[in-house]
């Protein structure tokens, strides 16, 4: 039984760097990044979500992807406000998270949610389309 168990944490430990130090710090960023926003209480922040973050490999820049309820038309408006406080969410990466530095971030609408979303209601449509087809 002591060997297995000696085998299992080699496994994990392992396991625990499959994925690039890249990734592994952005899933950290995203996570800080979501509980600052809602720390900061900006109503134009309110209905943002962080879908996803791209950090290059040497934590230079973290490209901050989002996505808002309030779609698209509130984009301009999103990304002033995340403008707006980006010195304090860095300032709390910087507290947080074990690096040497802190990347810069940037803002963007996430268009690979938005591009599923409008293939999901092009689906939906479709299949309205082919039910009122069947009864005739």
């Amino acid at each position: 039984m002591g060997s297995r168990g000696g085998r299992r944490s080699s496994r994990s430990s392992s396991g625990a760097h499959r994925y690039p130090r890249s990734a592994r710090v952005g899933e950290t960023l995203r996570e800080i990044i979501a509980e600052e926003l809602v720390r900061i209480g900006d109503e134009r922040l309110e209905f943002v979500t962080v879908t996803r973050i791209d950090v290059d490999d040497e934590l230079n820049r973290a490209h901050v992807y989002y996505d808002s309820l309030s779609g698209p038309e509130a984009d301009e408006e999103i990304i002033d406000a995340l403008g707006e406080h980006r010195v304090r969410i860095q300032s709390s990466i910087g507290r947080q998270i074990r690096a040497k530095k802190t990347p810069i971030l940037q803002f963007a609408p996430d268009d690979v949610i938005r591009a599923a979303e409008r293939i999901d209601e092009i689906l939906r449509a479709d299949g309205r389309s082919d039910e009122a087809g069947v009864g005739e």
